[in-house]
């Protein structure tokens, strides 16, 4: 499923996996947040930390009327406020999406699947 927006010149066309890797990128860019986690720990392994050819494993999208839901899967480190990561992983996808896709993000949910140790 894409997303699809009209224009005057015609529809453009945009895929789930395109909008998963660049909800990725921008989840894991933020401090506190050591990698993305899968939405199904159990089939794709519990302490599996998704590379960046995975974000689709970690990311759901859905599309609404006038915009699109995403769901993000992260696992955060170890002694950092896991609800200022949150909120920083919510703003920053927001932002992205709207400057990189022109894509409203109507909710950025954010899902806490696990804690380590942050890698220095």
């Amino acid at each position: 499923m894409a997303v699809k927006i009209k224009t005057k010149s015609g529809t453009i066309d945009i895929d789930n996996d395109v909008i998963s890797s660049v909800v990725g990128g921008a989840a894991t860019d933020n401090y506190g947040v050591v990698g993305m986690a899968s939405r199904n720990p159990l089939r794709d392994g519990v302490n599996q930390i998704l590379r960046r050819e995975n974000f689709a494993r970690g990311v759901v999208v859905r599309q609404q009327d006038n915009g699109v839901a995403v769901d993000v899967n992260i696992i955060v480190g170890y002694g950092t406020k896991i609800s200022e990561v949150s909120k920083s992983v919510q703003a920053k996808v927001k932002y992205n999406l709207e400057t990189m896709l022109g894509i409203t993000a109507n909710s950025v949910n954010v899902c806490v699947q696990g804690v380590r140790t942050l890698e220095d």
